[in-house]
């Protein structure tokens, strides 16, 4: 499974971006597609998930302000964020579980700065 991820970029506080990936390879049904983040300095950690069925999961941080969704059919994951704060800034990961096993995708930088 490879995952292309875009759509980061530089933003103003209180904007926008919205993140995707797509999943490629032979896959069929991805069990939780998801994204994760990791700042300077900080662990990675999660952001948001979603399972094959729908459920999500949150980070309590961006609830309210983040929502992911996906597109099994495409096994594409979109995670768009408003309000963006400066402590959002940091390297997002795709992630998606798949037979048991984890795939990640390469980074992409999202800096809130004004």
């Amino acid at each position: 499974v490879q995952l292309q991820a875009s759509g980061g970029g530089l933003v103003q506080p209180g904007g926008s971006l919205r993140l995707s990936c797509a999943a490629s390879g032979s896959v069929f049904s991805i069990d939780i597609m998801g994204w994760y983040r990791q700042a300077p300095g900080n662990e990675r950690e999660v952001v948001a998930s979603v399972t094959l069925g729908g459920s999500t999961h949150y980070k309590d941080s961006v609830k309210g302000r983040f929502t992911i969704s996906r597109d099994n059919a495409k096994n594409t994951v979109t995670l768009q964020m408003n309000s963006l704060k400066p402590e959002d800034t940091a390297v997002y990961y795709c992630i998606a579980f798949y037979n048991g096993v984890s795939y990640w995708g390469k980074g992409t930088l999202v800096t809130v700065s004004s």
